[in-house]
């Protein structure tokens, strides 16, 4: 089957250390953390106390009171990352077939701070069920799709993926492979998540998932690291318009990069941890690299997943060795979540976003807050921790993994 060429023509992001694509890029090339004390909610009875949170950001100022009291923080972040990636793009949406534009959004959990909302209301109340109309609009995952479809009026294929912390990685292979078969023509994909809540915070620190470096959580989030002690939470989102080859060229788009292959594959081992000898991760990548039809020596920097969790990060790198033999040694890998935190759903979009600046500006974000090698990790391979690396990036890949064992890997090439 001749399969359509697919491209970025847009990003747009709203993270833990800007609110644009611009801010965001300043802070990874310069390993800023984007990890504080919660603000959002008072955390003092919690034994994780610090998150990477969006910050200055203010709904009412961009949607207006009445507008912002409807939408879920997660469902916000979405529609403002995604104006940033149309306007960035450059379109016009009276020059579209708008009956072939579509949106595929990612998101692991949805309207989580509106659920735990309403939930508290009704306990904390008389027990009458003077449930907020909003409540469901507001809370379902998907949502967010539908809120950028009716903005824009896109009316090609419309749903929002869920895999857990893969959930934007899903959304951006789908959109690849529905723009590659002829399914439309251009579209807004990505993903946001807002899951620094009561909830959310209580539920991954009972798991022992979280961090717990109160005392200095700029310095929690520590890809690789021999004392790691598990992820930060982070909060935002990021966009990307994708666009069939030729219809960008033919309305004079720029072009960030092209997307080249995407893989999937599952664990098929445990709920939460992955697999100890990176099984799923070996095989999402060689599945990735199929897809593009390309060889492993092609790949120049691989942004990992790297929560900074004891077993996820060993896992990730045994698969990278097995994968890429010798050319490990050759490539630039690094974890940006050890300054954005990991942001769950939406973590898949704003690598993705990270991977794509890299190729353009030709240099490597770090793994910041690395003191002590782990003598697991073979000391060859090149974790760029630390400080930003120059080197030419042809090929990025870029790698999310979810609860649940679901495994993505997205490749993008300069063009």
């Amino acid at each position: 089957m001749n399969l359509r060429r697919v491209v970025v023509t847009g990003l747009g992001a709203i993270t833990p250390l800007g609110n644009s694509v611009q801010s965001y890029w300043d802070g990874l090339k310069n390993g800023v953390s984007g990890a504080a004390r919660i603000t959002l909610f008072n955390p003092e009875k919690f034994k994780t106390q610090f998150a990477c949170e969006v910050k200055g950001f203010d709904a009412n100022e961009y949607f207006g009171r009445k507008e912002a009291r409807k939408l879920d923080r997660y469902a916000q972040f979405a529609l403002v990352a995604s104006d940033e990636a149309v306007q960035d793009a450059g379109l016009d949406l009276e020059k579209i077939n708008l009956d072939r534009a579509g949106v595929i959004w990612g998101s692991g959990i949805g309207g989580l701070y509106t659920f735990q909302k309403e939930v508290e209301n009704y306990v904390e109340g008389d027990r009458n069920p003077r449930y907020n109309p909003f409540f469901i609009p507001k809370m379902i995952a998907d949502i967010a799709a539908g809120q950028i479809s009716i903005k824009y009026g896109f009316r090609g294929p419309n749903f929002v993926t869920v895999s857990a912390c893969a959930s934007a990685s899903n959304a951006i292979i789908d959109t690849l492979n529905y723009i590659r078969l002829g399914k439309m023509d251009i579209a807004i994909t990505g993903g946001s998540e807002a899951a620094v809540t009561e909830a959310g915070v209580g539920g991954f620190s009972s798991m022992k998932a979280l961090s717990e470096r109160n005392d200095a959580p700029e310095l929690a989030s520590r890809p690789f690291d021999k004392d790691r002690d598990g992820f930060v939470l982070g909060e935002g989102g990021a966009a990307l318009i994708l666009e069939e080859y030729e219809h960008a060229k033919a309305r004079g788009a720029k072009i960030y990069a092209e997307v080249v292959g995407g893989g999937m594959s599952a664990d098929a081992h445990h709920i939460t941890a992955p697999h100890p000898e990176g099984l799923g991760a070996r095989n999402v990548m060689l599945n990735a690299l199929d897809d593009a039809g390309m060889q492993p020596e092609e790949v120049d920097y691989i942004n990992v997943h790297g929560t900074s969790t004891p077993l996820g990060d060993i896992s990730e790198v045994l698969a990278i060795q097995n994968v890429f033999g010798n050319h490990a040694y050759e490539l630039n890998v690094s974890s940006t979540k050890s300054m954005t935190g990991h942001l769950l759903g939406a973590a898949g979009a704003i690598e993705a976003v990270a991977s794509i600046m890299a190729i353009n500006h030709g240099v490597v974000p770090p793994t910041i807050n690395h003191f002590t090698d782990d003598e697991q990790f073979d000391p060859r391979i090149n974790f760029t921790f630390n400080e930003a690396q120059e080197r030419q990036v042809d090929v990025a890949l870029t790698n999310t993994f979810g609860f649940g064992g679901h495994n993505t890997s997205i490749i993008f090439r300069k063009i």
